[in-house]
């Protein structure tokens, strides 16, 4: 079977640009949505392959970014379309999706736009849509802005650096991911940090009501969270969990802002079962 090392890339032609994605694993089909900055060899390798193992992974890069043609959307919800129209390109029907920080933004805009379609939601190291008390911390800026980030910089961006035995995870996914990451595709100047800003933006205005969507909701979400997440704080969720009847949260000690790297199998393993 393919894995995250050996599945190739291939294109979609969708608005008149292409999109590139690779697809692969068994089961039902489950769309990656990226992170700030991120494309799809930013990913755990070992985390996703252990989600191939009960799913067909369908990871791509945004309009824009990384391999794909375009230019990213300014709107969360113009970005969010890439999902469905990929599907269709595939000939998807119902699936599953799963977002990462920015990318759980997208993937929140694409579950409440397509309620008929999306059948499971997974959102890790993000927040809810509208206005949250707990605001991002100085330190993500101090890291996340720059040119090109090391292990030091991942160390604070998605790891508790407090913890020696989160550092020594920071290390080891930092490594699986290099053994495919072409770093030269990763985002690197303001211009394109302003249109990642300027969407998430707009999901903290939240004009199409998406938080309170939620008491409605009938697809299950699972959310993921470091307990200490320096991007989106995870104690933003505790106000919404109680208007919103198909939600779990599930909270891994000792972690940051990217628990599915520091603890890619015990991720993989509480999504699997989610999604079963």
């Amino acid at each position: 079977m393919k894995t995250s090392l050996t599945a190739e890339t291939q294109f979609a032609e969708i608005n008149n640009g292409k999109i590139a994605y690779r697809k692969f694993g068994e089961g039902s089909p489950l769309f990656f949505v990226n992170r700030f900055r991120g494309i799809m060899d930013t990913w755990d390798p070992l985390f996703i392959d252990s989600l191939a193992e009960k799913n067909t992974v369908i990871l791509f890069d945004y309009p824009g970014i990384g391999s794909s043609e375009g230019e990213l959307p300014l709107d969360i919800v113009e970005v969010a379309k890439t999902v469905p129209a990929l599907a269709d390109y595939l000939g998807i029907d119902k699936f599953n999706v799963l977002g990462w920080s920015y990318g759980g933004l997208v993937a929140q805009a694409v579950t409440f736009q397509n309620q008929e379609r999306v059948q499971n939601t997974i959102l890790i190291g993000t927040n809810p849509p509208g206005e949250n008390a707990i605001p991002i911390e100085q330190v993500f800026f101090d890291h996340a802005l720059k040119p090109v980030n090391d292990l030091e910089d991942e160390y604070y961006l998605f790891f508790e650096p407090a913890s020696e035995k989160s550092r020594k995870a920071a290390q080891e996914s930092h490594d699986r991911i290099g053994k495919r990451l072409d770093s030269s595709l990763i985002p690197a100047n303001q211009e394109i940090f302003e249109r990642y800003i300027a969407g998430s933006g707009t999901m903290r205005e939240d004009r199409w009501n998406f938080r309170e969507s939620y008491k409605t909701l009938k697809s299950k979400v699972l959310v993921v969270s470091g307990d200490h997440d320096i991007s989106f704080a995870t104690e933003n969720w505790m106000p919404l969990l109680r208007n919103a009847p198909t939600m779990q949260h599930i909270i891994l000690n000792d972690a940051g802002h990217a628990p599915q790297h520091e603890h890619p199998e015990l991720t993989a393993g509480y999504i699997n079962l989610f999604l079963k």
